[in-house]
């Protein structure tokens, strides 16, 4: 869990080590009712997944089957745009696995040996490290959200290829109480939402599949009652921080020299959004 966590400081600037714990969660359900959905717009079910313990192959399957037996399969989109729609991630096991290959390929840096080695002992990690926070965080406090491509009666927004694929995008949503966080907020602020762990497929980048990831963290913050949204960048990223900034987000901070001290660490800025949406 550590070298994962490790790898990603270094490949993801949104990357937290934080998380929060808990015996078991709720997983909502809400009704849809516009592409862009407020909180007076649903009629909410609330279940109780269990997870389980270990990381194998079975865990997943355990996941998959008591998925089955609530009835959580059910597929609500929070945003859809540019022929791109974003959900929950479904707590089954292939569904699972194929997130984490999302962000394994998205964050993997390459090495010049055995390199299919190492990504498939990346991707694990990854992999541990979702169901950890799947299986240890109430739902109102991480949700993973996936991207997939929206089909249409007439298929005019997804080609038959993006269909096929599946998964193309994926970001994670934390609620955390970081003071050095707290410190750039209005003093009644106690907890944000922390976007971290944004991810799109190398072929599907540039297709605005971020921006509605982004969109759909918006409606999290607004279901969820939290006022700012966080997030990291790197300095020297401008393309993200051109994505962020057209999202909404203002660069507040930026890394002390004592934390980009350690070699191979790029300098990170930190980014706010006043969240605006209505209940």
């Amino acid at each position: 869990m550590y070298a994962y966590m490790t790898h990603l400081l270094r490949s993801c600037p949104n990357t937290s080590l934080e998380f929060r714990t808990g015996s078991s969660y709720g997983f909502s359900v809400f009704s849809k009712r516009s592409n862009l959905i407020k909180s007076k717009e649903f009629s909410r079910r609330n279940f109780v997944v269990q997870s389980c313990s270990t990381l194998p192959a079975g865990e997943v399957g355990l996941v998959e089957n008591e998925t089955t037996q609530i009835g959580t399969n059910v597929k609500v989109d929070l945003a859809t745009q540019f022929g791109w729609k974003v959900r929950r991630l479904a707590p089954i096991g292939d569904e699972i696995r194929e997130a984490a290959q999302v962000q394994a390929l998205s964050f993997y840096e390459p090495t010049f040996i055995f390199n299919d080695f190492f990504f498939e002992l990346f991707k694990a990690e990854v992999l541990a490290g979702l169901l950890y926070k799947l299986r240890n965080s109430p739902q109102d406090r991480y949700a993973c959200l996936v991207a997939e491509a929206e089909l249409t009666g007439d298929d005019e927004k997804a080609s038959s290829s993006d269909s096929k694929q599946g998964l193309v995008g994926v970001v994670d949503v934390t609620v955390l109480r970081d003071q050095n966080v707290l410190n750039h907020l209005p003093p009644d602020s106690q907890e944000y939402l922390y976007i971290s762990g944004i991810a799109v497929l190398e072929s599907f980048r540039r297709r605005k599949i971020a921006t509605v990831l982004l969109k759909a963290c918006d409606i999290v913050s607004n279901l969820w009652g939290f006022k700012y949204l966080v997030l990291r960048a790197y300095e020297d990223d401008y393309g993200a921080r051109e994505l962020y900034s057209n999202a909404g987000y203002k660069v507040v901070s930026v890394d002390p020299p004592w934390q980009t001290s350690w070699v191979g660490r790029k300098r990170r800025v930190l980014m706010v959004k006043h969240n605006n949406l209505t209940p």
